[in-house]
């Protein structure tokens, strides 16, 4: 492309943002280019690439490309899609129910037990019900933490046990009262049909039915949890993707200043 051509493209390109109507950006501002990955139950062929088209099509997008598939196992294929939306969302309408807290880091926030609490806090952790994952639980609560964050086990003013995983929601509890728990945190990673939905009611039902709900902080996190829905299951706090032990220990070291207070 010439100089001249290339100037020209480039100052027709859209560069005005409205706020009210945001629209997914590719190569250009509002050129609502989206990627889309997905598994048809169709085995892979010139055929399976049209229905991922057509797909793509009924959900919207114009111009569908499929850039790649794959046969994962025999009669399912995996797509790679690219597509335009003509859809937009109103960015400056939305509002999202968040924790409310100020992060402190590890240091910081063992000075503000020690002056806010003057006692250590016991905090019990766990991936509880079926879920035999750790690697949430252990990213908030173990020694070395997870992306340089300190987990709790490191805080000189936090007692932390982590009970690891597939713990029943009846021992979960049963620890929480034996060592005097300020805060029991439950992460849960496995979520297919809403499983982590069921576990963490459940939690909460045992709790109130022994009278314990109000005696300790209740604390949920994972992919899929969000403070909002956190508070609808009746626990204090949520925390999903891009948080870390920072962000727990800070809202526990608060909460429980607040209660002393």
């Amino acid at each position: 492309m010439s100089g001249g051509l290339y100037s020209t493209a480039v100052k027709d390109f859209d560069k005005t943002l409205d706020l009210t109507k945001v629209k997914p950006y590719g190569d250009t501002m509002n050129d609502g280019k989206v990627q889309l990955s997905f598994t048809l139950p169709v085995p892979e062929g010139p055929e399976a690439i049209e229905a991922a088209k057509k797909l793509m099509v009924s959900m919207g997008f114009d111009n569908p490309m499929v850039v790649f598939s794959k046969e994962l196992t025999p009669g399912f294929t995996f797509f790679n899609c690219y597509g335009s939306t003509k859809h937009t969302v109103d960015y400056s309408n939305i509002y999202v129910p968040k924790v409310e807290s100020t992060t402190m880091d590890m240091h910081e926030c063992d000075e503000y037990i020690r002056e806010h609490i003057g006692r250590k806090l016991v905090v019990v952790g766990a991936s509880t019900g079926t879920d035999a994952h750790t690697v949430g639980i252990d990213a908030i609560m173990n020694m070395k933490g997870f992306a340089g964050h300190y987990g709790l086990e490191r805080y000189e003013m936090i007692e932390a046990y982590n009970m690891g995983s597939q713990v029943p929601n009846e021992e979960f509890i049963a620890k929480g009262v034996e060592v005097g728990a300020d805060a029991l945190i439950v992460s849960q990673t496995v979520t297919q049909k809403d499983i982590h939905i069921k576990n963490l009611t459940e939690l909460v039902e045992l709790m109130e039915a022994e009278g314990l709900r109000d005696k300790m902080l209740l604390i949920c996190g994972g992919a899929r949890i969000t403070h909002e829905l956190a508070k609808e299951l009746g626990y204090d706090a949520g925390f999903g993707m891009n948080t870390y032990a920072d962000d727990v220990a800070s809202f526990i070291a608060e909460q429980i200043a607040k209660r002393k207070g």
